[in-house]
């Protein structure tokens, strides 16, 4: 049977509805359906090993977002936030970028940076010229660290080095890039690092300090790109709108900072949902917008000869599918089942389309119809669950608040002592 990620009413049906069609479109067994159901699946003898001090843990919703077509493939995207509007927004843009055959993405290989921090070098350019001179001496014991990342194609690939002028006097900074394969590689680099750090230090005759991977992984990009046809996002205008905004953004870093966390809404929710590390996702993100010297967008839209909206993401994606909390948690790792990737550029890729999504239902809801449209309807169901409402009587009152243009806890007490005393005449 042919599974197609295009699913229309998705958001109409229950709970249980939806979640039967993930089951069915990802394989799920019963035991997985069951853990996402129990919002306790991360138990806590489990969670007392990922972190220190463990009391508890907290609960965020997962949705799906549906209609994703990347590089011909159809993804039920799992997406953790709390934020309203977001997942809605996402298969929207998925929905419309069908017509013209949905995403496009690529990747780079998945090249982490190592660095080594060296100070009080009395001659840093005879100590640049011997690094460079002991670099297969100094990749081959870093590889010696990790024999099976090394037997699966990854390992130490590079060495570079590089002198910084700093504050403190001038510093040599050795750069191992190291193949992470499926991993994040975090644990990986920095077991790396610290194993050469000796080998470093005898040879620039100074003093090591750091050694730690960095976070500005700008080896390890991911693309995507898209055609939005011009018609099924509401016309010239529509298109003419979006690029007025995102060159706003260009030209204006406080209208760049909230264009680029749209972006990250997407990101972050399924780097999130993964077990992934996205504060060194959101970092990357960021310090590769300044790559120019100047804070700019992550994606660049343009409109092409026959009208039609054409949008491109680049940025770093340091994510993996195996260790780590993706392995650990179990949602973590029922997500990437229900992802279906077979590895992390995959991954990595898919980050990149449901960003560039996001971005642009973003910039679609600005050009034509304001952002609060979307976000007010599910922001008076949050109202209206926190002054005490239940059941049908959450959408009656979010509906009734909506439709006054009148969101506000007073209102939705008001409204559910007139509709309960509806109900009991």
């Amino acid at each position: 049977m042919v599974k197609s990620s295009q699913i229309s009413g998705f958001y109409k049906l229950s709970l249980e509805e939806r979640l039967k069609i993930v089951k069915d479109f990802a394989d799920l067994t019963t035991d997985e359906e069951n853990l996402i159901k129990n919002t306790g699946a991360l138990k806590p003898e489990i969670a007392n090993h990922m972190i220190e001090n463990v009391i508890g843990t907290i609960a965020i919703p997962i949705g799906i977002a549906v209609n994703f077509l990347i590089n011909g493939k159809d993804y039920l995207i799992p997406m953790a936030i709390e934020e309203p509007s977001v997942v809605a927004a996402a298969s929207y843009a998925a929905k419309i970028a069908r017509k013209r055959g949905g995403f496009r993405a690529s990747s780079t290989e998945p090249i982490m940076i190592g660095q080594i921090q060296v100070v009080n070098v009395k001659d840093v350019s005879a100590a640049m010229t011997a690094l460079l001179k002991a670099k297969d001496e100094i990749i081959k014991n870093a590889n010696e660290q990790d024999p099976i990342l090394v037997s699966l194609g990854g390992g130490a690939k590079d060495l570079e080095v590089k002198i910084l002028d700093t504050e403190t006097g001038k510093m040599i900074i050795v750069e191992l890039m190291i193949d992470c394969r499926d991993a994040m590689g975090a644990n990986a680099v920095n077991t790396m690092v610290e194993a050469v750090a000796p080998i470093v230090e005898k040879i620039a005759k100074g003093q090591v300090y750091l050694r730690i991977l960095s976070n500005l992984a700008d080896r390890r990009l991911v693309r995507a790109s898209v055609i939005v046809d011009k018609d099924a996002i509401g016309g010239e205008e529509v298109v003419d709108g979006i690029i007025q905004a995102y060159t706003f953004a260009v030209a204006d870093p406080y209208r760049c900072a909230t264009h680029n966390k749209g972006i990250m809404n997407g990101i972050i929710a399924i780097v999130l949902a993964t077990g992934n590390d996205h504060r060194a996702v959101e970092a990357g993100a960021h310090v590769y917008a300044v790559k120019s010297g100047k804070y700019t967008p992550l994606t660049v839209w343009q409109k092409n000869k026959e009208g039609d909206l054409v949008g491109n993401i680049e940025l770093p994606m340091a994510v993996g599918i195996v260790g780590g909390a993706t392995k650990v948690h179990p949602i973590a790792r029922i997500n990437i089942k229900i992802l279906g990737v077979k590895t992390s550029t995959e991954l990595g890729e898919v980050i990149a389309a449901i960003g560039l999504a996001q971005n642009l239902a973003a910039l679609r809801a600005l050009a034509a119809e304001g952002i609060q449209r979307g976000h007010m309807a599910l922001h008076a169901r949050n109202i209206a669950i926190e002054v005490g409402a239940t059941g049908d009587l959450i959408y009656a009152i979010a509906k009734k608040m909506v439709e006054e243009k009148n969101i506000k806890r007073d209102r939705a007490k008001q409204l559910i002592s007139e509709l309960e005393k509806k109900e009991t005449l």
